[in-house]
């Protein structure tokens, strides 16, 4: 039988969460004050880090396509770097890396039976290992969170475990669901049981996108405190995404100056930190033309991103 006692001794290896505090940290980000250039340098920044995601039924290769060329040339006269990856289902990579061919813009797959993750073990290494033999670089997969409730942590890790080695050099970033983990105890755990099988340069994921509760500062700065910690103690750099939710430009640059002031600037890039956010981008290109222009685009003028988060 399963015993929860599992996760409170986690929680007294790696420490529980100020609340209270950790709220009146995120909130204070959301105040600051971002000047002209600093602010231009910052959508740019938010631009490159984004991974730009169709995850629809109704996905089709064609579609994949026009994703693809929008990753890699967002506006026509605004300079807008192009985007960290174009995410897509597993049976998609194949036309995400005929679209991409010969661009830095890199293709991630989500796996692992995203969104819930339930489905037999051997299934979802399947799906990984089909994944990375289309041409993936990068594998979103989501921990079984009922398993992590019940105090499973050996089997919550030895999946995480097991899904990494079928990855081979493709990244692994393991989404927590942290909108299902009910505390920030539990959310700074999750994080400590995935950072400790990871290696350096694999993530940590806030959310898929698919549930009521996805990214929020709150819940992103438990995660990026625990890559702080995590780092201190052991030297290896684990990166961070956080998804679903952010939409805006405003919002993305409270969640950049969360990361530079708790983890600094060594993880302001696109190979440490990302955002799952696709209808972000069309919002950073639209305060970009600002900048340039000084007048607003009205919103109809950028192309939707159906499908992302």
């Amino acid at each position: 039988m399963i015993q929860r006692p599992a996760l409170l001794r986690l929680l007294d290896e790696v420490g529980t969460v100020d609340a209270v505090g950790v709220e009146e940290r995120a909130a204070k980000f959301a105040t600051r004050s971002i000047k002209r250039e600093s602010k231009r340098f910052g959508l740019r920044l938010a631009a490159s880090m984004v991974d730009l995601t169709t995850l629809e039924g109704k996905d089709t290769p064609g579609k994949v396509a026009s994703l693809c060329r929008k990753a890699l040339r967002a506006h026509d006269t605004v300079e807008v770097p192009p985007v960290a990856a174009v995410c897509v289902y597993p049976t998609m990579v194949r036309a995400a890396v005929g679209a991409l061919a010969g661009s830095s813009v890199r293709v991630a797959s989500v796996a692992t039976a995203f969104p819930s993750g339930q489905a037999p073990i051997k299934s979802r290494l399947a799906e990984v290992k089909a994944a990375v033999a289309d041409g993936a670089d990068e594998i979103d997969m989501v921990i079984q969170r009922g398993a992590f409730l019940a105090g499973d942590l050996v089997r919550v890790r030895d999946e995480i475990e097991r899904v990494r080695d079928a990855c081979g050099e493709a990244t692994l970033k393991v989404i927590l669901e942290t909108g299902e983990l009910e505390t920030y105890d539990n959310i700074r755990a999750a994080s400590f049981l995935a950072m400790r099988v990871l290696r350096p340069g694999d993530f940590i994921k806030t959310s898929t996108g698919k549930t009521s509760a996805n990214a929020t500062l709150a819940n992103h700065q438990v995660m990026i405190e625990a890559i702080r910690d995590h780092y201190l103690a052991s030297g290896t750099e684990i990166a961070m995404k956080p998804a679903g939710g952010i939409r805006n430009a405003k919002e993305a640059l409270h969640f950049l100056v969360a990361v530079k002031e708790t983890l600094g600037d060594a993880w302001l890039n696109n190979r440490r930190y990302r955002f799952g956010a696709s209808s972000l981008l069309n919002d950073l290109v639209r305060q970009l033309v600002k900048q340039e222009t000084g007048a607003y685009q009205a919103p109809w003028n950028f192309t939707e991103n159906a499908g992302g988060y």
